[in-house]
């Protein structure tokens, strides 16, 4: 796609498209900008791509409710079987991430895969319904977790307000673009700290559930797979869930460019990532069963708490703390992640131009951030969240089965493309195999929710030729355009990347 034409200034008309008389100053010194290149830095490290991909992956479900896959299965010991197995296929998925991490290295994820195996208007589509309604909505369920158990120690006997727990969510939110919009440095740090308040959670169930083990408690654990006979509708509707708590492998190809060695932190970050998150979630789950009975899960609101409670006594106020710095961890790393969609949509001309720009002495996406903040309010205090989320959910496993069928595309397409982490064929096909399936699956066993999912996801093919291919919109249209842009550039103080002004 070509790129508008660059905005001119309100003081000089000079263009703000690198050229140093076009430059916004250094409000804190005397110096030009232009002495420092304005671009999204290379700051992630292994250790802090680690943390992005367990802090986002990791949220509220496996403390809060593992019970829609014991539900489907019908045994603890299917529901066992299939949480692992859902490890497995999203590290397979995880791997074809890491293929093309390495040998395309943009950022966007998604998006970026989409746009180059298959072109323009299917990467639009993407992108238009992640922008308007996924990431709103996803980020506004994440935070209501994290409202309602950051205030569940102060409302132990009775039940907590909506309104507070919506107040307190508002302000987690703006917290979070806030912190992203300041500094990469600290959000990264932060998720550092928060991916390790995670582990600590996860080992608080692990440990006592092993300890219950040498203790004998296994009566649980006998005739593991007998119970409820699962129906064939049921085991494609628990593998659907557990994909989805294992979603979340694929941030850090969001953030490709601001990753140190890419061919070897990405493939690494991602390979240690889903190992740790598989065998804690495994390990979590047998935790549970040493004390709750399949039946005792299925009854319980919030399975870490009943947990605790039962083992722990008092200290089990500690884990609705763990619960909301958990969801907080994940608003955190999605946000970080996912603006970097929309800032190299907008690169692409696909998004409003000044999504693509940087803040002078900060060098964060801020317009890519903060986008997020009106729309995710209005879903907050408006928006039926989960409806939304049910309609929309089949709409990820589409596009990921859609990209990593593109990367077998681009294997015959693109033979000679460098590819420093390769992953055997049977990899990206069982996946995307996989995907489309469970996709297929839900259009046949919930047509309504995704049927209106489906047209909501169509609704980017005219948005796409009005908005994109059109090219004769009224002057007045343009000009009103190009006013906001130059506007917002001076109120936020960013400007055009200097990658962004080379392509």
């Amino acid at each position: 796609m070509v790129r508008k034409a660059a905005v001119p200034t309100a003081s000089n008309g000079s263009y703000l498209q690198g050229q140093p008389n076009g430059r916004l100053s250094s409000l804190d010194s005397g110096q030009p900008v232009q002495e420092q290149k304005v671009v999204l830095k290379k700051k992630v490290t292994l250790l802090r791509g680690i943390s992005i991909i367990i802090g986002t992956i990791i949220g509220a479900g496996i403390f809060i409710s593992p019970k829609g896959i014991l539900k489907n299965t019908g045994s603890v010991g299917m529901s066992l079987t299939v949480w692992t197995v859902c490890g497995i296929l999203s590290l397979f998925g995880a791997l074809c991430y890491a293929e093309l991490g390495t040998c395309i290295k943009k950022s966007g994820g998604h998006y970026t895969y989409i746009l180059e195996a298959f072109g323009p208007l299917p990467a639009f589509v993407r992108v238009w319904v992640e922008l308007l309604i996924i990431r709103p909505a996803a980020t506004a369920v994440i935070s209501l977790a994290f409202g309602r158990y950051i205030l569940e120690p102060f409302f132990m006997q009775c039940e907590i307000p909506e309104l507070a727990i919506k107040l307190i969510t508002a302000v987690g939110i703006t917290l979070v673009m806030v912190l992203n919009s300041t500094s990469v440095s600290w959000s990264a740090r932060i998720q550092i700290f928060l991916t390790f308040c995670k582990l600590v959670a996860i080992l608080i169930i692990i440990v006592p559930g092993v300890i219950q083990l040498i203790k004998g408690e296994t009566r649980h654990f006998k005739n593991a797979f007998a119970g409820n006979d699962a129906s064939i509708m049921g085991l494609p509707l628990a593998f659907y869930s557990g994909m989805y708590a294992y979603s979340g492998w694929f941030y850090l190809n969001f953030v490709t460019e601001e990753v140190e060695n890419p061919e070897k932190n990405i493939p690494l970050a991602i390979c240690i990532s889903m190992i740790i998150v598989t065998v804690g979630y495994v390990l979590t789950n047998v935790a549970y069963f040493t004390t709750i009975s399949a039946g005792e899960l299925l009854l319980s609101k919030a399975v870490a708490v009943t947990f605790a409670e039962r083992l722990m006594g008092n200290f089990s106020l500690a884990v609705p703390v763990f619960v909301a710095l958990s969801c907080f961890g994940s608003m955190n790393g999605g946000i970080f992640a996912v603006s970097r969609m929309f800032f190299v949509a907008s690169r692409e001309g696909h998004l409003p131009e000044i999504l693509s720009m940087i803040h002078v002495r900060k060098h964060t996406p801020l317009p890519a951030v903060i986008v997020l903040h009106p729309l995710t309010m209005i879903m907050l205090f408006n928006g039926d969240l989960y409806s939304l989320l049910n309609f929309l959910s089949f709409a990820r496993w589409l596009f990921i089965g859609l990209v990593v069928a593109g990367l077998i595309y681009l294997r015959y397409k693109r033979p000679d493309m460098p590819r420093p982490f390769k992953v055997p064929l049977f990899i990206p096909a069982l996946f995307s195999f996989t995907c489309l399936f469970m996709v297929a699956l839900s259009l046949y066993s919930d047509p309504v929710n995704t049927g209106i999912g489906f047209a909501i996801t169509l609704t980017g093919v005219p948005a796409y030729y009005l908005f994109i291919v059109w090219d004769k919109k009224p002057k007045w249209f343009r000009k009103l355009l190009d006013n906001v842009t130059e506007t917002l550039q001076i109120l936020l103080e960013v400007v055009p990347s200097e990658e962004d002004q080379k392509s």
